[in-house]
């Protein structure tokens, strides 16, 4: 659900994030060579000799990565995992700011060890990477605090004044919903969530479908908006490396697993309000 352009749609599902597909398939069980190991015990030798997790990202989708302000410190959910990560495995992380687009051709290319920018696990994705997945994420509904329409479902949205962002997953959802009102909606469409909120603010519309962390974000620095629980769509976003570097996957899991097993990684999503988002078990390839 990161991009909102029509236009960019097809490369988003190839290479961006969040296109908002639901969770299917199986956990990959875990690989015998990993059985009774520990994450540190599992890294490739030759990325034990360069002493490094060359993580890259792309800034500017808080609360996933941005910088912290003033600076070109980058922060967030994936970086600060990303780190932890890296500490199980007995390496330094770097981390590297990258276009979006390239994040998965340098990972074939070799110029980066691992990609965490909230990629959505896709089909599609998988014919060039594996995924580590961490994070599950969907739409959630946002309203005015205090919700005073009282709006708990997409269906109380019918008959309402909604704003959507132009060409967004959670547009779709919107409009899914419509289809299923004997009231329709009134649906006005936004360049995007931020300017969206402003209709609410304004009480030109009562709601709005926004990626949840990003929602739970913008409620939590505000104080203006509820965040309704449920999340529409909602699918796991994985942890990208390279089809060649299964040694290197395995361990990136075990390592993840063990953040989750000693509460590191609750407190990192917790950090960030994005509780709501974490996974209770480590999977690989297991989106849609």
């Amino acid at each position: 659900m990161r991009k909102h352009l029509v236009i960019a749609l097809a490369a988003i599902c190839a290479l961006g994030a969040g296109c908002g597909r639901s969770t299917s398939g199986t956990a990959a069980p875990t690989p015998p060579s990993s059985a009774g190991k520990s994450a540190k015990d599992l890294v490739p030798e030759t990325v034990r000799k360069s002493g490094e997790l060359r993580m890259a990202t792309s800034e500017g989708y808080p609360p996933m990565e941005m910088y912290k302000p003033g600076t070109q410190e980058m922060t967030g959910v994936d970086a600060d995992l990303a780190t932890a990560i890296g500490a199980r495995l007995g390496l330094r992380t770097r981390i590297i700011n990258a276009s979006f687009d390239g994040l998965i051709p340098g990972l074939q290319g070799g110029r980066w060890d691992i990609a965490m920018a909230a990629l959505s696990d896709l089909e599609q994705r998988r014919k060039a990477v594996d995924f580590v997945d961490y994070f599950n994420a969907g739409g959630s509904i946002m309203v005015k605090k205090g919700n005073p329409e009282g709006i708990k479902t997409l269906a109380d949205l019918c008959g309402k004044k909604v704003v959507l962002a132009k060409g967004s997953s959670n547009l779709e959802i919107g409009k899914r919903q419509d289809d299923r009102c004997a009231q329709k909606m009134e649906i006005m469409q936004s360049e995007d969530a931020p300017t969206g909120l402003l209709t609410i603010d304004s009480g030109r519309t009562v709601a709005t479908i926004v990626d949840s962390p990003v929602a739970a974000m913008y409620a939590k620095e505000t104080g203006k908006y509820d965040v309704l629980p449920e999340q529409y769509d909602a699918g796991p976003w994985g942890i990208a490396i390279d089809k060649k570097q299964t040694g290197l996957r395995d361990a990136v899991a075990k390592a993840l697993q063990e953040l989750i097993d000693n509460g590191e990684y609750g407190k990192i999503l917790e950090k960030y309000g994005t509780t709501a988002n974490a996974v209770a078990k480590v999977t690989i390839n297991t989106g849609a």
